[in-house]
């Protein structure tokens, strides 16, 4: 007997399932246009939303300078993709729309109109969700302050010694304050702008702050500085007082390095707000300055204060081609010879070789370069492009930041003397004195102390520089050449400086009558036999010349002049030897 299997199935689930797919299915096309309806107006909404949503950031970016958050960043994004996902859609709705048939109950291509009208449903849950979470109290907040900020900078030449000292100095624990010190137009700043740049490319745990200084209120603009760095922004402060204390208490939480540019006296630090910077704390401050006295206020120590020195001649050359221009310089083969002629005349300032390398850019001709190294040699470079009004000016900030009038009278003095001239200190006092530049004083010791006061000064500015030998001081060309334009261009002194340019004749002037100080040292002059009109003279400076006769004309006096020589001669009745003094 065969054994008899016997199977039941039910159906019932089987059909209840394919009929809810089947009207499941139906629905996407039955409430195809309705749920396009509601999904352009979610997608509207969404647009107004992101749209109100970046206005706030806007604000809070530009405006409150804050950082927006990332969740709204996130947000932005998504919602981006989300308005450019549903645009194409709407783009494509009226074709399905039209395939729909029976009160839009069928399509006449049912499979795609299914497809379409799953995609809406989709996309409108997800445009509500995303509605939804874009409410946000806030959007942006404080963004965290990076170590230090990098500053534009050009590519230097010769700083490389100057930026290891520098940076070498800052390595050292037991240095809290270094200064930076030289010529105005020498590469303080750039050397200090490469310091931050340092930081910024490298892992430390300094706060690095650049502040400028201003020769007004500069404790104040410095503060402003500092708290902007730091993020303080506080505008209730009304006193100098209140904002150090600030300042003060973020920075002695922090361990900073104050980046200080350009400062002409000593700098409270305490009074700004800044914590004084001990091994304990690790800070630093670095700072530049034109004056030495200056360094030694802020740090008495001399080895923590590096001297930025003008460059030698290779490296001079180097920066006077970057600047002028390779092509210039092969445009004729004398060029480049005579260019070396005016780096020369530059005597290694970076601020004179950069200036007149523009200047010079353009000339191609050798007559164009002789007449540049003609000016340079007569110190009357302000004729060259820039030089007047961009270089002298900068190079002036040092003469009008001396203490007074006195001051500045005995350094354009100075610009009598020939160029690279040394100057016996006991002897630049003494005509100072004979000239009655001085404070009258009860003797002579005393005066003669004021004078070299005076000259200490005025090398602690980089004004005069310090000779091969102790007793002696000389200047620096392009200094010598801003004071003699600077004594041009005033109407008190009127200078007629001739010394050193190999005049063999007596020199010529249309305004003799003006002239209050006269040099004609270091030439080839035999006679000055012509009669100069010169009322109003005060200094004649004829040494190393080869004077046989001198006539100043017919005269009843001799004048209130003082006369500086090395040979004999007669000066209408005045007989004059190595200085004499009227």
């Amino acid at each position: 007997m065969g054994n008899i299997f016997s199977i039941s199935l039910s159906l019932d689930p089987i059909i209840t399932r394919c009929w809810d797919c089947a009207t499941g299915q139906a629905s996407y096309i039955c409430n195809l246009e309705d749920n396009l309806h509601a999904f352009q107006a979610e997608v509207a909404g969404l647009k107004e939303l992101r749209s109100d949503l970046m206005s706030r950031v806007r604000i809070a970016e530009d405006e409150q300078q804050l950082k927006r958050l990332n969740q709204v960043e996130g947000w932005l994004s998504r919602a981006e993709t989300l308005i450019n996902d549903a645009d194409q859609l709407i783009v494509q709705s009226p074709q399905h729309v039209e395939n729909l048939c029976m009160g839009g109950c069928c399509s006449t291509h049912p499979r795609s109109s299914i497809k379409f009208g799953k995609k809406i449903a989709k996309k409108l849950l997800e445009v509500k969700d995303q509605k939804e979470n874009g409410d946000f109290s806030d959007v942006a907040s404080k963004q965290p302050l990076p170590s230090a900020t990098e500053r534009p900078s050009e590519p230097t030449v010769g700083l490389e010694s100057n930026f290891n000292k520098v940076w070498s100095c800052i390595q050292k624990e037991q240095v809290g304050i270094s200064g930076i010190y030289g010529l105005g137009g020498v590469g303080k700043t750039s050397l200090l702008n490469q310091i931050n740049n340092k930081f910024h490319d490298t892992t430390h745990d300094y706060h690095v702050i650049w502040a400028v200084a201003s020769q007004d209120r500069p404790i104040e603009r410095v503060q402003d500085q500092i708290a902007k760095r730091i993020g303080l922004s506080n505008e209730g402060w009304k006193y100098i007082e209140e904002k150090a204390e600030d300042i003060f208490q973020v920075l002695c939480k922090k361990k900073f390095a104050l980046l200080l540019d350009d400062i002409w006296e000593w700098f409270d630090l305490t009074r700004a707000g800044v914590p004084i910077p001990t091994q304990e704390n690790g800070s630093k401050v670095i700072f530049t300055t034109r004056r030495l006295d200056v360094c030694c206020q802020m740090q008495p120590n001399r080895d923590n204060n590096i001297r930025v020195e003008c460059l030698p001649p290779g490296e001079a050359f180097k920066l006077f081609e970057e600047k002028v221009g390779s092509e210039t310089l092969r445009m004729h083969p004398d060029i480049c010879k005579l260019a070396e002629a005016v780096v020369e005349e530059c005597a290694g300032l970076p601020l004179a070789l950069i200036t007149i390398g523009r200047a010079m850019a353009s000339k191609k001709t050798p007559r164009e370069w002789e007449y540049a190294i003609e000016v340079l040699r007569q110190s009357a470079a302000s004729v060259l492009p820039g030089v007047g009004k961009e270089m002298y000016p900068k190079l002036k900030f040092s003469y009008n930041c001396l203490p007074d009038e006195r001051f500045r009278s005995c350094f354009l003095y100075c610009s009598l003397y020939p160029e690279d001239y040394l100057i016996k200190k006991d002897r630049l006092v003494d005509c100072w004195i004979g000239e009655g530049l001085l404070d009258e004083h009860t003797n002579l010791s005393n005066a003669r102390n004021q004078g070299h006061f005076i000259i200490g000064s005025l090398i602690d500015a980089c004004l005069l520089e310090k000779g091969q030998y102790n007793d002696r001081v000389k200047m620096h060309d392009v200094i010598r050449d801003m004071a003699l334009w600077i004594a041009g261009e005033s109407e008190k002194e009127k200078f007629f400086v001739k010394s050193g340019v190999q005049l063999k004749e007596q020199p010529k002037a249309k305004k003799w009558a003006e002239v209050t100080r006269m040099s004609l040292m270091e030439n080839q002059i035999e006679n000055l036999t012509e009669i100069l009109e010169c009322p109003n003279l005060q200094t004649l400076f004829l040494g190393s010349n080869d004077l046989k006769e001198v006539i100043w004309g017919e005269m009843e006096e001799v004048p209130d002049v003082a006369v500086d020589g090395y040979r004999r001669g007669w000066f209408g009745r005045l007989n004059f030897c190595d200085l004499a003094l009227s």
